[in-house]
């Protein structure tokens, strides 16, 4: 019996031993968690219960030169109700009052919501869905209805804000108003002007606010502020003209639709300045339509064909090794260099230098160039590089193409290499590269740099100004810039331009028709070329320049640069004319639409008197029909673009500020 009491005994003391063990080594744990890693389980903890958001800040807008608003971030928001926040009296107090309110707004009955929102509350759902992607007018309504009002802590209103880029033009122009967007991974996509200037002056200064979760992946503020209030970014000016802007997208649209052409761009800039005041590149679509899918004339590098005989003339008159008075003798339109042939459209026989640049005379510009530089080629190639022809222009849009500009040495050179690049061959610039050029001879030999930014703002303070940047003080002597000026009016008045010639105002510039792809087996099968035309106006004392170039249009309709990108270059500088007489001497043209300006005055007038009521626009140009509404304080939608269809509100509806309004196209 003795040695039984005895065995139990050991065992309650080694039961109770083992406890005791267990007991130091619960506390020693508890010791530890709440000393040595307290500090790591609490920020698990909160971080599983509490984060710390990030509230993007609002974008600064893009404006054109005039003030018109390119880009935009507006603000969305959703509406959510904790349905447990609120007191059971003053939940019964106020849930008539809100489901009235929300009836008004929505069209639902307030039963409807009255029903739902004590099914919310029955529920015990802290994330009840109000009102979604609403505006800031809307936003601001809703947060005023009775209970909501009482906020977060009494009311338990949820306010979650986004923002949304929008472009008011439209497709016009959008690639090169631009973007930039953030992916899921960190890749940085930065577009055009909005992403060149996004990180330095548009993006602003996210804020940060913290939520707390509720439950099923729902996360609700824990106050009614922000912890940091967002700082947005400021606004910037650029150079676009958007009455030119619109010009030029339509008369490119027009001509790649027309040539069923593959992708074309066009750009026009202030010769004084070098302030781009429009840039165009339209794209095909496999549907047969066209948007701004690249941007063509900043990025894409391609032999430039005919428009750079005006280099070549230039490097030979600034060498002095010839005078545009002298002859040459292009034959009967073929000759051999080096066991290549080179082809003029026409046999032009002996003719002068001159005359050679204004029916674009291949073999004769072939024959200048390698008569006077065979024999020392570094020297013309030289005289290109000294005017930054083989540089990039370091613009502040991203993805600028680069010049390519061959010399003795490189793999590609040969014999032939020369007289190829006298007529625009082996070698390559982008499109606004060579309109620098062009400009500068406008410009009486000052070179000045492409530009889109003009102003910096935070509301009314001026933050920035940009000034024009100067490439080159004098690129020629005045003596051969008169020289050259003098040519490429006279390819309008009497060279390859001349289709385009009008007695009622003046332009010079020089037509390019280049072979692409001519290297391919097919391509006799298959013949693609880049149509272009270069150039500037008035002739006399130019006030814009502008380059137009359409790649592959339809064979079986024209490829010659004055038939395809000619025209695009004459309805810009024509238009121009018409709606904004550069200079008093020049007549100007009326090729207005009567019927059309006839309504737009009746529709101002209209607007004007009852700035409430909304105005019949359709049928009217998107631009004047955006105006219009904009002046009447309205908010406008465009959706495609050319002449007005339909529009979303009736005429004679009366409209309230800020209201919305969808053109259709």
């Amino acid at each position: 019996m003795a040695v039984t009491e005895k065995s139990i005994l050991n065992r309650l003391y080694f039961v109770a031993g083992i406890m005791f063990v267990f007991a130091i080594a619960v506390v020693f744990k508890l010791f530890s968690i709440q000393f040595v890693q307290g500090d790591k389980y609490r920020e698990l903890a909160e971080e599983r219960t509490i984060k710390n958001v990030v509230i993007p800040a609002n974008r600064g807008n893009v404006y054109a030169a005039d003030g018109s608003l390119l880009a935009t971030s507006i603000p969305k928001y959703d509406i959510r109700f904790d349905a447990l926040t609120p007191t059971t009296t003053t939940f019964e107090k106020y849930l008539k009052p809100l489901s009235d309110s929300l009836s008004k707004y929505s069209g639902k009955s307030s039963t409807y919501y009255q029903n739902e929102l004590r099914k919310a509350r029955a529920n015990k759902n802290r994330y009840f869905l109000v009102a979604r992607n609403i505006s800031y007018t809307d936003y601001t309504r809703i947060r005023n209805f009775p209970l909501l009002k009482l906020g977060a802590f009494k009311g338990g209103l949820i306010v979650e804000q986004t923002t949304k880029r929008e472009h008011p033009m439209g497709g016009i122009a959008q690639r090169s108003i631009g973007y930039e967007r953030f992916s899921d991974d960190g890749t940085v996509t930065r577009a055009g002007i909005d992403g060149a200037f996004g990180s330095k002056y548009l993006r602003g200064i996210d804020g940060h606010r913290w939520k707390q979760k509720i439950g099923q992946g729902q996360w609700k503020p824990i106050a009614d502020y922000n912890e940091v209030e967002p700082k947005d970014g400021y606004d910037i000016y650029t150079t676009i003209d958007v009455n030119i802007q619109d010009i030029a997208h339509h008369a490119l649209l027009k001509q790649l639709e027309y040539y069923e052409a593959e992708h074309g761009c066009v750009v026009v800039m202030e010769v004084k300045t070098g302030e781009i005041r429009a840039i165009s590149n339209l794209g095909k679509t496999k549907d047969g339509f066209y948007y701004e899918k690249l941007n063509y004339a900043v990025g894409e590098s391609h032999e430039p064909g005919s428009t750079f005989k005006l280099m070549a003339l230039a490097a030979a008159l600034e060498d002095k090794v010839v005078d545009t008075s002298d002859v040459v003798d292009t034959g009967n339109g073929s000759k051999r260099f080096y066991g290549r042939t080179i082809y003029d459209s026409h046999g032009y026989g002996k003719i002068s230098i001159a005359r050679a640049l204004e029916v674009s005379s291949n073999i004769g510009f072939a024959t200048i160039i390698d008569d006077n530089y065979s024999k020392n080629p570094i020297k013309f190639i030289n005289r290109l590089k000294s005017w930054h022809l083989n540089e990039p222009l370091g613009l502040a849009i991203l993805g600028e193409g680069k010049p390519d500009i061959s010399a003795p040495g490189d793999k590609k050179w040969s014999k032939n290499a020369l007289p190829s690049m006298a007529y625009g061959y082996n070698l390559s610039l982008t499109p606004l590269q060579t309109l620098t050029f062009y400009n500068a001879i406008a410009n009486n030999g000052e070179m000045v740099k492409p530009h889109f930014l003009r102003e910096v703002r935070e509301f009314d303070k001026n933050i920035e100004t940009v000034d024009k940047k100067i490439i080159e003080t004098k690129i020629c002597s005045d003596e051969t810039i008169k020289k050259l000026q003098a040519i490429l009016k006279n390819v309008v008045v009497r060279g390859t331009g001349k289709s385009l010639y009008s007695p009622t105002f003046s332009m010079s510039g020089k037509t390019g028709t280049a072979k692409k792809e001519y290297w391919t087996a097919d391509w006799e099968r298959n013949k693609k070329y880049i149509s272009s035309f270069a150039g500037y106006f008035p002739s006399e004392n130019p006030k814009y320049s502008c380059i137009v170039v359409i790649h592959e249009p339809s064979t079986k309709k024209g490829f010659y640069g004055a038939d395809v990108s000619g025209p695009v270059f004459k309805a810009i500088a024509q238009k121009i004319f018409t709606d904004t007489p550069i200079s008093d001497e020049i007549k100007s043209l009326n090729f207005k639409n009567s019927v059309v300006e006839k309504d737009f005055e009746n529709y101002y007038d209209f607007a004007q008197t009852y700035k409430t009521i909304m105005p019949d626009v359709t049928g009217m140009p998107a631009m004047d029909a955006l105006a219009l509404l904009e002046n009447m304080g309205l908010k406008v939608k465009v959706e495609g673009v050319g002449i007005i269809k339909k529009q979303s509100i009736d005429k004679g509806t009366k409209v309230q500020r800020n209201q919305t309004v969808i053109l259709n196209i």
